[in-house]
């Protein structure tokens, strides 16, 4: 037990460390049994007491290579050392944390720090999540321009909550919860001719974008975005860019949106890793018009807020962050090893027939599979897609975790996308290590048959299973 144990009587490492063996029970007991029967089929039930930068550590103290990042929340990696001194200055401080009625300094000095690296934007508002920033920005938007309407892109995903959801490409987290936010319309994502027929169709507040699409690691063409840009202003609607996973760093610059000379929208969205992934947190960062056309007059001063929202943890965690970024390189980094990355990946489509296409930018990648040419392995491919149409990605990070210690992820329901979103503090060795397990299980699974396409055709059997 440590002194401060002592002194308080709580243990939260001695609590922690007599429970461990029961932390798949304590998921399927208490919080999320289906979840916890998803880990256990696909072999994902491994507990991780420890992380460090791009790396966890299960209980035997074999390391893993991390390409989750607990969805993209962990830019810097786990445990900084900046990031835990700052929370260790922060507690000693004994700040008041959150007085609501009296200005706090560290608010402040977050705010300045983004308006400095976004300068075209004047104002900030502080949430806890991406998915309230999108609720905070459909609430300004429709606010500043008296309009409901709201337009958003095809297999785009801002969040959860129901305005956010409302925004929702992708059906299976919409289905069960009808009906949505009126006003609220799909347009394909790149196509401007549909953006100005949306646009032309009736008045609009906003619209909602992604630079680069999380299901499935789309990337927004830079004509699209200025074209979008244009016809926005000329019809007096907002332009609102999501940045909650591309932000801060993932794509080689610190907001992906800053790729594109002249884009300058109107309302940019961060969250995830602001705080380096301590601390739940968002921004909203807007227009003075904007913060005019909502905070319009005293008596609306705090017409919008929350109660967490601001908070001084979550501020500190957010300067100790851009102090990270500014001296030790990672943004840098990031635009290097992702075209290290991204080029040994796509060197492997020729080689291999199952492997269709590589997206992204940065540490932000997509590994897109399509239908093989050769007879034996397109009568696997079909037999797995026909029992369902999202199984075969499972195929593939299954081994990457078994055999070769890499946590991925697939990129969304039903599509045959593995998504990569790595700390931006890879080295060239991590680089090394992806790209030699991935080619491992690549040639394993282009035996068929073989004991990737048995593990495949046991996972369809589970899932026609369950649905029965």
């Amino acid at each position: 037990m440590s002194s401060s144990s002592t002194e308080t009587g709580f243990d939260l490492r001695g609590l922690v460390e007599s429970r461990r063996d029961e932390t798949m029970d304590l998921l399927k007991d208490n919080i999320n049994p289906k979840l916890a029967k998803v880990f256990r089929t696909i072999g994902f039930d491994r507990v991780y007491p420890r992380g460090e930068g791009a790396y966890l550590w299960d209980r035997e103290d074999n390391k893993y290579l991390d390409c989750l990042t607990g969805y993209g929340m962990f830019n810097i990696g786990r445990n900084h050392p900046v990031l835990k001194q700052a929370v260790r200055d922060y507690l000693e401080m004994d700040d008041a944390w959150k007085i609501q009625m009296a200005p706090m300094t560290l608010p402040g000095l977050l705010a300045e720090k983004l308006l400095q690296k976004i300068p075209h934007l004047q104002k900030v508002h502080f949430t806890n999540s991406g998915t309230e920033c999108v609720e905070a920005a459909l609430k300004f938007a429709r606010c500043e321009t008296d309009r409901p309407r709201v337009l958003h892109a095809s297999r785009s995903f801002h969040g959860l909550t129901y305005g956010a959801l409302s925004l929702n490409g992708c059906e299976s987290f919409r289905e069960g919860f009808a009906p949505f936010m009126p006003g609220s319309a799909k347009i394909p994502f790149g196509d401007l001719a549909a953006l100005e027929e949306a646009l032309d169709t009736s008045p609009t507040a906003a619209l909602i974008l992604e630079p680069i699409q999380g299901k499935g690691v789309y990337e927004a063409d830079p004509a699209y975005l200025l074209g979008a840009q244009e016809l926005c202003r000329s019809h007096g609607t907002r332009l609102i860019v999501d940045e909650v996973q591309t932000g801060m760093g993932r794509t080689g610059k610190l907001f992906a949106y800053q790729h594109v000379e002249g884009f300058e929208p109107d309302i940019v969205l961060i969250a995830k890793s602001l705080s380096g992934g301590y601390v739940p947190i968002g921004a909203v960062i807007m227009r003075d018009e904007i913060y005019e056309g909502v905070f319009s007059t005293l008596d609306r001063c705090v017409v919008h807020s929350s109660t967490f929202g601001q908070g001084g943890l979550a501020m500190a965690c957010g300067l100790a962050t851009f102090h990270v970024m500014e001296t030790e390189g990672w943004i840098e980094n990031a635009a290097d090893k992702g075209e290290k990355l991204i080029g040994g990946l796509r060197a492997l489509v020729d080689e291999f027939e199952l492997l269709k296409e590589i997206r992204g930018k940065g540490m932000m990648i997509g590994i897109e599979f399509g239908e093989p040419t050769s007879f034996s392995l397109k009568t696997g491919w079909k037999l797995i897609h026909k029992a369902d149409g999202g199984l075969f990605p499972q195929a593939i990070i299954m081994p990457l975790l078994n055999q070769h210690r890499v946590l991925t992820q697939v990129a969304g329901h039903h599509v045959d996308i593995i998504k990569l979103l790595p700390t931006l503090t890879w080295s060239d060795e991590d680089v090394s290590w992806f790209l030699g397990a991935f080619t491992d299980v690549l040639k394993k699974v282009h035996k068929f048959p073989g004991p990737l396409w048995s593990t495949a055709k046991d996972l369809a059997k589970a899932a026609v299973t369950s649905r029965r």
